[in-house]
């Protein structure tokens, strides 16, 4: 597994693009219609959204804007979670459980992990 670190005292890693987690195991993430929306009248420009590890984000003269929407981790809201405005809403979660379903996603993860040896098999 590659990873660039941003400094050498943070714990958190950027995980390059050639590591492919077990989140949608072989489905198109551009298929996705997961990522952040920016209601800008509530944004407070607090800059939260620019420790995003996946550089969704991209700061503006107007405040952040969403220039990479395919590199957000499909579920993922901690930029919204954490926005003081609470400017930054995502889908509704029952709108990824679903496709999860109908495409078979799950089984596919499922199988992925055990042969990885993340779960057992």
């Amino acid at each position: 597994m590659s990873m660039n670190w941003l400094g050498k005292d943070l714990l958190l890693p950027i995980i390059s693009k050639e590591v492919h987690l077990a989140w949608l195991t072989g489905y198109p993430r551009d298929k996705v219609d997961w990522f952040p929306a920016i209601d800008a009248g509530k944004c407070v420009q607090c800059g939260m959204c620019m420790n995003c590890g996946r550089k969704v984000f991209e700061w503006t003269e107007n405040g952040p804007v969403v220039t990479r929407p395919f590199e957000c981790v499909v579920g993922c809201t901690t930029c919204g979670t954490l926005c003081m405005g609470e400017a930054i809403t995502f889908p509704d979660t029952s709108y990824v459980r679903e496709l999860y379903r109908k495409e078979g996603i799950w089984a596919k993860v499922k199988k992925q992990l055990k042969e990885e040896g993340k779960i057992p098999a």
